[in-house]
């Protein structure tokens, strides 16, 4: 990642998912009802994909818009167009 602040955030996402998958397991243990382990199981689907929204949106804002350092780079309509897909999809 391209920032510390950046690596805490996602860091803690990455934490707080860890949290939600263990939940998953507890319910599991526990035998919970369905309902809740689906609850739970989609909970964190939706953290993971977050996460990876993340993650895909700096590497188009710090990869593929850079026209200094990558020639034909997108421009940054483009670029705003491509996150927006990307956001759109991973929800």
């Amino acid at each position: 990642m391209h920032t510390l602040r950046d690596k805490r955030k996602l860091l803690a996402r990455v934490r707080r998912l860890r949290g939600q998958v263990e939940a998953i397991e507890r319910a599991l243990e526990e035998e919970a009802g369905c309902e809740q382990v689906m609850h739970r199981i989609a909970a964190a689907r939706g953290a993971m994909a977050g996460l990876m929204a993340e993650v895909v949106e700096d590497h188009i804002r710090h990869h593929l818009v850079d026209p200094a350092r990558h020639p034909g780079a997108l421009d940054e309509a483009a670029a705003e167009q491509l996150v927006d897909l990307v956001r759109s999809y991973l929800k």
